[in-house]
């Protein structure tokens, strides 16, 4: 992801790029019961039964795997979503407790579990080409390169506002830092709730701020942002998110599997969903899916034309 030069630091952020999408961590198999769309399971569907790993605490997860859920039991399959850490979700897949998960970053995020349990799962394909770490403003800032930040930085009060101390991203910015001759900048690390809760205030106040973000996330649906160029690719280069299943389900769901090969989802449909299932309870998440879905029926539609 990074430039040669930085290899050994940017594997570490790349691993560590876990933590930029969740705070959880992925030791711990924090699964959470199963539900289908409706909350009620059905006892056997004309399509079968299916069940969708999801990330914990990854909003693109959460959005790609609830819009499935809702298509797929539309077609009459019963697809329901077990909520888990990445470690035991990959080892769930690869266990065949789980027959799909959509959330699968390469070529670095999640390299070493596909490694790791590469023989037991299959990939599918890749439905997202933009995920990747950076430094966000807002787009009317005065600036639209990291080379420029230094020179800038009175505009932006002379504050990065980044997320958890122990996140890739975080360790990303700072291999970024002395590259960009940023050391005079306060580089502040507290949580992604406390930078997004800055973000929000200084995008109400019409005032200038440098926030460490990645894609996708919701933020870029719900506010007017700008990614910074990294000429020295020291934030790291895109990545793609893929679905993977469990051997043998493409023999078993050749549909469903052709439907998930042929997925894919811009940043704009994308941002909009995950904006809206923003801070919603789980009781609430099928009725703003399904509403989405009805807004966007055209587009929905053609996943399984």
């Amino acid at each position: 992801m990074f430039k040669r030069t930085t290899a050994i630091v940017a594997a570490t952020a790349a691993a560590g790029l876990v933590l930029a999408g969740c705070s959880s961590s992925d030791d711990d198999a924090t699964t959470e019961p199963s539900t289908s769309a409706t909350g009620e399971a059905t006892a056997m569907a004309a399509g079968g039964d299916i069940t969708m790993a999801v990330f914990n605490g990854w909003d693109e997860s959460l959005a790609t795997s609830l819009l499935w859920q809702s298509i797929l039991n539309d077609k009459g399959y019963n697809v329901e979503l077990a909520y888990a850490d990445a470690a035991p979700a990959f080892q769930g897949v690869a266990d065949g407790d789980y027959d799909l998960v959509t959330d699968v970053w390469l070529p670095l995020t999640h390299a070493e579990y596909v490694d790791t349990f590469g023989e037991d799962i299959v990939e599918l394909g890749a439905w997202f080409d933009a995920a990747a770490l950076t430094i966000a403003v807002n787009a009317d800032a005065p600036i639209d390169s990291l080379a420029d930040l230094a020179a800038s930085a009175d505009e932006f009060d002379n504050r990065i506002v980044g997320i958890e101390p122990g996140a890739g991203l975080t360790a990303a910015t700072e291999n970024a830092i002395p590259a960009y001759g940023l050391e005079g900048m306060d580089f502040i690390t507290s949580s992604t709730p406390a930078m997004l809760a800055e973000l929000d205030s200084a995008q109400k106040d019409g005032e200038n701020i440098a926030v460490t973000l990645w894609e996708p996330h919701w933020a870029y649906g719900a506010y007017d942002l700008k990614n910074l160029e990294d000429p020295d690719g020291l934030m790291g280069e895109a990545e793609e998110i893929f679905t993977y299943s469990r051997t043998g389900f493409a023999d078993d769901m050749p549909q469903v599997a052709e439907w998930m090969t042929n997925f894919k989802m811009d940043s704009e449909h994308l941002y909009e969903l995950e904006n809206q299932l923003n801070g919603a309870d789980e009781a609430d998440q099928a009725g703003i899916v399904s509403d989405w879905i009805s807004a966007n029926q055209e587009w929905v539609d053609s996943l399984t034309a």
